[in-house]
């Protein structure tokens, strides 16, 4: 995938980027630094490919 084709995919808090790698997670959490996971589907998405490969561990207060 190209770097452009990514970052359009993350561009936009409102639309959900779909499966990302977990690199592609880590950038799009560092694009979308300043916005919450419960408005911006480009982090929740990103947290969640994050938490699942193990390259974040949640604490207990943010576990839904």
């Amino acid at each position: 995938m190209f770097v452009t084709q990514v970052i359009s995919t993350i561009a936009r808090c409102s639309v959900d980027p779909g499966e990302l790698t977990p690199e592609q997670a880590h950038r799009a959490m560092q694009v979308h630094l300043n916005c919450s996971v419960d408005v911006c589907r480009v982090r929740r998405r990103a947290r969640r490919t994050l938490v699942e490969s193990r390259r974040m561990v949640l604490d207990e207060r943010a576990t839904p």
